[in-house]
């Protein structure tokens, strides 16, 4: 059963970002990780150094790992991203695909712009 379904019965629809973000880390205390796996999905905090568009709150499918951080598919953007392991603010929290569908429902992406 998905972690996540009761959290997508209980949303109203005018909920803040952050709010739905730590609502969905509590209910997946018990997949959490600092290093990800090639092919896992993961939702994470995420506050990068480097000026540009980002977003803080993502849900991401693993594709490459490297010394410095990983890349993998950013479901909020549609589009592959990189990610460097100092600028992941806390854990990563794994996620099945049966969770991915209920996380799709659920807006928690934030984005943000580094000046």
């Amino acid at each position: 059963m998905s972690r996540i379904a009761p959290l997508v019965n209980n949303i109203v629809g005018n909920e803040d970002a952050d709010d739905l973000m730590i609502e969905i880390m509590d209910v997946l205390t018990d997949s959490v990780t600092s290093i990800p796996e090639i092919g896992k999905l993961y939702v994470f905090v995420y506050q990068p150094k480097t000026i540009g568009r980002y977003d803080q709150n993502p849900l991401v499918a693993v594709t490459n790992i490297f010394d410095w951080g990983f890349k993998g598919i950013n479901f909020h953007w549609g589009q592959s991203r990189s990610y460097n392991f100092q600028e992941v603010v806390g854990q990563l929290y794994q996620v099945t695909n049966e969770e991915l569908q209920d996380l799709n429902t659920i807006p928690f992406a934030k984005y943000r712009i580094n000046n």
